[in-house]
């Protein structure tokens, strides 16, 4: 059966900039849920510092949770080759960083989507540093996830491998025992797709899954598919709510990842409106996880 992870989607600006949160105090939330882990994100101020790691780790080891997973944004797209190879020493650091944790899982990405750059291009060189991570990671035990991302709060451009048949083209040029796919059916309705057709055609390399869900502000999915703009303009029109009152069928999504027998890390990124949003996003996919994985056992 699958376990649970929460992430402090909420408090991403107190954790990561203006340091009102601290990394203990989120600890001290999250753990009152009803879950079995807490996914890490790389750019916790308080990460800065190799001494908080284990602490952090015994921290939660200590309430009965583990840290299975980390965010991290690897940008492996950018021309010059001394900066992907400083961004292939960052994803060192961060494998090393999730595996100090006792974390199984440090998510990579393809990069941004330069206006300049081909899809063979694009593809060739995410391969090209993906690859060079892949030995490190093994040697540590952790499994390299790529996501279908939309795009790190940090870039400029949107994620190079967001559109789905980029993403699936990725996927398929890297196989290796230590990759596989974290799964956001909510990142797919950022590109105009159905998150549905993208599980159908990775299901069987999803290891890891990004449990959130969006809704229309305005318009209608039909709008949405054909906003010029792209990525930016179906920002506007999205936005994040609870699990289970959004655009996701959680039922197709629970019953694809049951018969390609998932039994991985679900970790809700939602919660933006608080702990009362987030303890109710929680007992909605525990509820949906009890269905699905006890009923059919």
């Amino acid at each position: 059966m699958p376990r649970l992870a929460v992430f402090p989607k909420a408090f991403m600006q107190a954790l990561c900039k203006d340091g009102t949160l601290t990394v203990s105090e989120w600890i001290e939330m999250a753990v009152r849920l009803d879950i079995d882990g807490l996914e890490w994100y790389a750019g916790f101020l308080e990460m800065q510092d190799e001494k908080n790691w284990p602490r952090f780790r015994r921290q939660v080891e200590d309430h009965g949770k583990v840290v299975p997973m980390m965010c991290c944004s690897p940008d492996f797209t950018h021309p010059d080759r001394e900066f992907r190879k400083n961004e292939i020493g960052k994803q060192k650091r961060w494998i090393d960083m999730t595996h100090t944790l006792g974390g199984s899982y440090c998510r990579v990405l393809s990069g941004q989507r330069r206006p300049e750059l081909s899809i063979d291009q694009g593809v060739g060189l995410a391969v090209e540093c993906i690859e060079a991570c892949l030995p490190y990671a093994a040697a540590n035990g952790i499994t390299l996830i790529l996501e279908n991302h939309y795009k790190d709060d940090f870039w400029e451009y949107p994620e190079f491998a967001q559109k789905m048949d980029v993403f699936c083209r990725l996927v398929d040029c890297i196989q290796h025992l230590n990759f596989g796919v974290n799964y956001d059916p909510s990142n797919t309705y950022l590109a105009g797709e159905d998150p549905l057709e993208l599980l159908y055609r990775v299901a069987d390399r999803v290891v890891t899954m990004h449990a959130s869900d969006r809704y229309l502000k305005y318009g209608t999915l039909e709008d949405l598919r054909n906003e010029e703009g792209g990525a930016t303009g179906y920002a506007k029109r999205l936005s994040h709510g609870e699990i289970g009152k959004g655009l996701n069928d959680y039922d197709a999504i629970f019953r694809e990842l049951k018969r390609v027998d998932f039994d991985g890390w679900i970790s809700i990124e939602d919660g933006v409106d608080g702990m009362d949003q987030l303890e109710r996003s929680v007992a909605f996919v525990r509820k949906k996880m009890g269905e699905y994985w006890n009923k059919f056992c």
